[in-house]
């Protein structure tokens, strides 16, 4: 059921997406009085499962869902339909048209898809708000995985800077430290402030990583909730009890009870609690899998985070910045995969797609995804690649610029050429997909 709902997630997302792009390039062509043959949602090569025609054009939906397209009469696109091309140039068409129409009509999909992102981002701010944790306020310090400690991070460290920057969003931390491709780390340990170097190589280890929780908050160990057969609950611990010690040691926080049960498999050990004013110690029997049954509260129960509403008049610049800072971030995590070692191996496809979506249906992060994905897809679109929006625009420019227009047979060939490099990006992307399936 998980796999549906993130397939489904991915499905509606994409569509959404492809719809508005296409518009995007529809509606250019239509003010141009240039004409649109075909309007698809998906591909469909021999078939379609839904189609009809209004006007010139015909509206439709593929049946292979990689995307989708709009034809327009007298373009070199996709189709290849080079019949239509032998023919002569009629005044309804791409190829008929002045190079300024031509580039308007080849960057409205990005266009559109920019405008979408900060509308998204506009609504989401006027119904949801913004909530955040400030690095200041991770008053416990962090805890960190095998990667957070080979970078010089320890359990308890209280992060100050980056690079001797302020990173006001702590869950921004991770993400700032691959994109800035940061040089050091400037914590407190033990009421001291030290300079952590972070050593080289460790970014691309980084972006090879499957999550960002390799930095993530302490915070104390409180009893929300028991596990069929607790051994912790059959011993007397309740809902709501503080968790602080295991027999003679001292241990406030979860992460430090969590490691240190695992010395106690198959024994028994006195657990140190705190209910109300009393502390307690109660016998609890530890089973062969080192854990109690007992499920922590949330972080935020201990945590202050910010939080801010937005009306309509300070929603759209906010959402003009948010998506903005989005485009800029994923251009800069673009010049990773070329400056750091092995970092296209975290290049993935539609299960990696899929993936970010989360397993149960939430609105805010379907949302927020879709706004992210329509950002991602404006600037992939807008590579100078031959078969991409970005192809077409190079030639135009070229075509402006020297004032020569490209052949036709020389466009048909980089078209062909474009598609392949695309097709070879697609299989490669969703083979890494399928190879880390079974890593």
């Amino acid at each position: 059921m998980e796999i549906l709902i993130k397939v489904v997630q991915l499905l509606l997302s994409l569509s959404i997406l492809v719809i508005f792009h296409e518009f995007g390039h529809y509606i250019a062509a239509r003010i141009f009085k240039t004409r649109v043959e075909k309007f698809y949602l998906f591909f469909d090569p021999w078939f379609s499962l839904f189609k009809f025609k209004k006007g010139e054009t015909e509206y439709g939906v593929g049946w292979v869902p990689l995307g989708g397209y709009v034809k327009i009469s007298g373009m070199i696109d996709e189709s290849l339909d080079r019949e239509q091309m032998k023919l002569p140039p009629q005044p309804w068409e791409f190829r008929s048209k002045p190079a300024w129409q031509r580039l308007i009509i080849m960057l409205a999909g990005v266009t559109v898809n920019v405008l979408l992102a900060i509308a998204i981002y506009i609504v989401m701010l006027m119904v949801w708000g913004e909530q955040y944790l400030p690095t200041s306020q991770v008053k416990y310090g962090i805890t960190v995985d095998s990667l957070g400690y080979e970078m010089g991070l320890r359990n308890g460290d209280r992060i100050l800077t980056i690079d001797h920057k302020t990173v006001e969003d702590f869950a921004s931390i991770p993400k700032t430290i691959i994109l800035e491709e940061a040089k050091s780390i400037q914590v407190i340990r033990n009421d001291q402030p030290l300079d952590i170097k972070i050593p080289a190589g460790i970014i691309s280890k980084m972006i090879k990583h499957t999550s960002a929780d390799f930095i993530s908050v302490r915070f104390p160990f409180e009893a929300a909730k028991f596990s069929n057969g607790s051994p912790a609950e059959a011993a007397g611990i309740k809902i709501n009890d503080r968790i602080i010690g295991l027999n003679d040691s001292l241990l406030l926080f979860f992460d430090q009870f969590r490691s240190e049960i695992q010395k106690y498999k198959n024994a028994a050990v006195r657990v140190m609690v705190l209910r109300g004013s009393d502390t307690l110690r109660i016998q609890v029997n530890v089973p062969k899998e080192g854990l109690i049954g007992v499920y922590p509260k949330n972080p935020a129960d201990f945590l202050t985070f910010s939080e801010k509403d937005y009306n309509l008049i300070s929603a759209i610049p906010a959402g003009a910045v948010k998506t903005f800072d989005g485009a800029w971030n994923y251009v800069k995590s673009i010049k990773l995969l070329f400056s750091q070692e092995k970092a296209y191996e975290s290049v993935g496809g539609f299960i990696s797609i899929g993936n970010i979506f989360p397993s149960t249906w939430n609105w805010h992060a379907f949302w927020s995804l879709t706004a992210f994905l329509s950002i991602m897809l404006a600037i992939l679109n807008v590579l100078p690649i031959p078969a991409l929006d970005g192809g077409h625009v190079m030639f135009l420019l070229y075509e402006i610029i020297f004032r020569r227009k490209p052949s036709d047979k020389f466009m048909e060939y980089a078209q062909i050429v474009g598609m392949a490099l695309l097709f070879g990006l697609l299989i490669f992307a969703n083979g890494q997909d399928i190879m880390k399936l079974f890593r």
